[in-house]
């Protein structure tokens, strides 16, 4: 149990620093964009990055848990792991041709892609390297800080490039074109990091292709689900108001997502312990340890909330105040919420459950996105509102799921 403590105390630090980067990069251009771009040019970024989150989900299919649950099982077995990280490979390519297909399709029918389709395409040829990199192989086997040096280089040539290159919206173009330079730059490093482990990937057929895509289903049908609380609220905003709203409410869950991005090497650091322990005492051991500071955290974001938009966004964005401020419950809910998800329940094998407490609070968020329309109050705080009530009912639900199957986790 020490050893598995200590393994999961590296990936989660490991994780950490990578998330940290995943949070300052971004705050680090966001202030310089929100000042160098107008508001709509800025409300098109935030619009197409929305979309290419569903894109990236559906290149992902789950297989961040499920490959990676394969590769852990695989751990020692250098040929098993280079053959399914050749398959899964080879999936994502079958998943890239169909989202193209769909990608081109929706643009069609929404004015702001329409408009702008060399961007919506190289912002996908982004999305597609950075999904080459094989992260779910390197968090199996324990390599987590060949994920994070990864990152933060080709953050690191994105960003630099970012304040050297983007004067105006004459050069908003070229913010896709350095995301592409540093992620081709990382796929290059990780090449190298699979030659030097003695790892060879090799393909061993479309049906095992297939078979991984099947597998996977129920955890990318989770994460599908769990987009609705964010991205599909962005593309709503920008059919049925405008562009600049789109702006402040992409700024406000760009600040609401860097919170969060504080929880996500938790709940992936302890996920391989989990599948290994399954002890239901060590995630109230973390429970308990890290509730104390989400709260003080999400009392700190609602007093200072004028300053931190006035800092981040600068003056022009001071007028979302109020939507940060209802989002805050969505910074108190998520933790637990995650933390009792796919990290807990994954590994005695309820994903099932776990897949459909997701697509129930889908559901729910969904329906109150329509009751918000019928009833014409599609505004950004009542969106917030039921942001944060759709949190709060997930955690329930999986709380619930927690309870009734307490018996099948080990003392």
């Amino acid at each position: 149990m020490i050893n598995e403590g200590k393994s999961a105390a590296k990936n989660t630090f490991m994780l950490y620093l990578m998330n940290i980067a995943k949070m300052l990069f971004p705050l680090i251009t966001l202030p310089y964009l929100t000042r160098v771009l107008s508001v709509d040019c800025y409300g098109v970024v935030s619009y197409v990055k929305a979309v290419m989150q569903y894109i990236q989900l559906l290149l992902i299919f789950g297989f961040t848990l499920s490959a990676t649950k394969d590769i852990v099982k695989a751990y020692g077995d250098k040929e098993k792991i280079g053959n399914i990280t050749a398959d899964v490979m080879v999936a994502k390519c079958i998943l890239a041709t169909l989202s193209a297909v769909f990608l081109i399709v929706f643009s069609i029918f929404v004015p702001i892609l329409r408009q702008n389709p060399l961007y919506t395409f190289l912002s996908f040829v982004n999305i597609f390297i950075t999904e080459m990199l094989a992260d779910f192989m390197f968090r199996g086997i324990d390599k987590m800080e060949v994920i994070t040096i990864r990152f933060v280089v080709a953050k690191t040539i994105s960003t630099l490039c970012t304040f050297v290159f983007i004067k105006g919206d004459q050069d908003f173009l070229l913010i896709p074109v350095f995301d592409i330079i540093g992620s081709f730059v990382a796929l290059l490093l990780v090449m190298f990091e699979i030659k030097k482990l003695g790892i060879s990937l090799k393909f061993t057929g479309l049906k095992s292709s297939i078979a991984k895509l099947k597998e996977s289903a129920v955890y990318f049908a989770s994460d599908m689900a769990t987009t609705a609380f964010g991205a599909l609220n962005t593309l709503l905003i920008g059919i049925f108001i405008d562009t600049a709203q789109v702006a402040y409410w992409s700024l406000c869950m760009q600040l609401v997502g860097a919170v969060q991005s504080m929880y996500t090497p938790i709940t992936n650091g302890i996920y391989p312990t989990m599948i290994r322990t399954k002890s239901l005492k060590f995630i109230k051991k973390i429970s308990l340890i890290f509730m104390p500071l989400v709260i003080v955290g999400c009392i700190f974001c609602f007093f200072a909330a004028h300053y931190i938009l006035l800092i981040v966004g600068g003056n022009q964005y001071t007028a979302a105040v109020p939507v940060f401020r209802a989002l805050i419950p969505v910074m108190l809910f998520s933790f637990p919420g995650m933390l009792f998800g796919w990290s807990t329940l994954g590994p005695i094998g309820k994903q099932k459950q776990t897949t459909m407490t997701t697509i129930i609070t889908a559901v729910i968020q969904v329906l109150g996105l329509v009751l918000l329309i019928m009833l014409n109050q599609f505004t950004l705080v009542y969106i917030a509102i039921l942001r944060g009530l759709t949190e709060l009912l997930m955690l329930i639900l999986r709380l619930s799921v927690c309870i009734r199957y307490k018996k099948e986790f080990n003392a």
